[in-house]
């Protein structure tokens, strides 16, 4: 099934291929049982998260090593939209590897960002962006069942629309990187304000401590300080988070290497991303069109994409192909 298939109209190219991708192959929908968790020795967390705006569901599956907190496994079903199955095949994958503690630091836009084709564009329609918000909603459900703790006292800032469960920091980082101007926008690309609109200002029927107009002013205040007191800053390439890091590399291949492979119908993915722990970053690729089935792809076209991320990004990438 192609984008075609599940999107009527034009709105089909406002989704990634990513997106298209994972949620006709999902690579970690499925469940995780109390027999395999006991034959590793780990611990298994089923949390289920819904939105009542959507109607929309995820039961997220955490297997998790007792001995350093780190999840070694992460499974999900989902029930709800193709873009909710993407958003959640990519939470699942991002959570594996990292302790509890880090994967409640995964926000909903860094999920949008990793289902995205290239940096500067968005993954999903604005009207779609509440999906990776239900991500990070049931990680931190998953995170309040493994540390026996409130789901509240893991949320680093105060819901602002009740309605579609969208929180303070969301609003703001939707705001800053989509660089929005209005009210309108904000509901747009996550829903807040969208159903009885008591956030959006005061007057409406009830009282809230954060109202999205408050929020905007303040927040493009804020957009222009730091742009007037933004200064160079450098930090090495291995200092970097996988996902900055990832970000960095697609702007690459998508600046220097699609345009030449693309002139001859071939194109190339970035498929995984790993940190060998002794400053290698390790990149794997697939190629994808003419270039899937070319006799060059392992020579010439290789040592040209390792060569220009080596160049442009850092000379510790080892680039394998898939």
């Amino acid at each position: 099934m192609g984008k075609n298939d599940l999107i009527g109209g034009a709105l089909w190219e406002q989704y990634s291929d990513k997106v298209s991708h994972r949620m006709n192959n999902p690579k970690y929908m499925g469940e995780i049982t109390q027999e395999q968790a006991a034959a590793k020795k780990a611990k298994l967390v089923v949390a289920d998260y819904g939105s009542d705006a959507c109607g929309d569901a995820v039961r997220l599956y955490w297997l998790i090593d007792p001995s350093n907190d780190k999840i070694i496994d992460a499974k999900y079903k989902s029930f709800g939209c193709g873009t909710a199955i993407a958003s959640s095949d990519v939470m699942a994958e991002m959570c594996i590897g990292l302790t509890v503690d880090q994967a409640v630091k995964i926000t909903n836009i860094d999920v949008e960002k990793e289902l995205r084709d290239r940096p500067d564009k968005a993954a999903v329609p604005p009207q779609k962006m509440h999906c990776s918000v239900m991500a990070y909603d049931v990680i931190k459900k998953a995170a309040s069942i493994y540390k026996n703790v409130d789901m509240s006292s893991l949320v680093d800032t105060e819901i602002v629309c009740e309605c579609a469960q969208v929180t303070l920091s969301t609003i703001k980082d939707v705001i800053k990187i989509n660089n929005l101007t209005t009210v309108e926008q904000i509901t747009q690309y996550t829903k807040a304000g969208a159903f009885c609109k008591s956030c959006i200002k005061p007057g409406g029927h009830e009282n809230r401590r954060y109202y999205l107009e408050d929020i905007l002013r303040d927040t493009r205040t804020e957009m222009e300080r730091e742009k007037l007191n933004s200064g160079p800053e450098f930090k090495e390439f291995s200092e970097l988070t996988l996902i900055q890091r990832h970000g960095i590399v697609q702007r690459a291949i998508s600046e220097s290497i699609l345009p030449m492979l693309n002139n001859d119908g071939g194109s190339v993915e970035v498929v995984d991303m790993k940190d060998t722990g002794n400053g290698v970053t390790e990149i794997y690729i697939r190629y994808k069109g003419t270039c899937a089935g070319c006799a060059a792809s392992h020579t010439s076209t290789y040592e040209m994409i390792n060569s220009t991320l080596k160049d442009k990004v850092d000379k510790s990438i080892r680039v394998h192909i898939l």
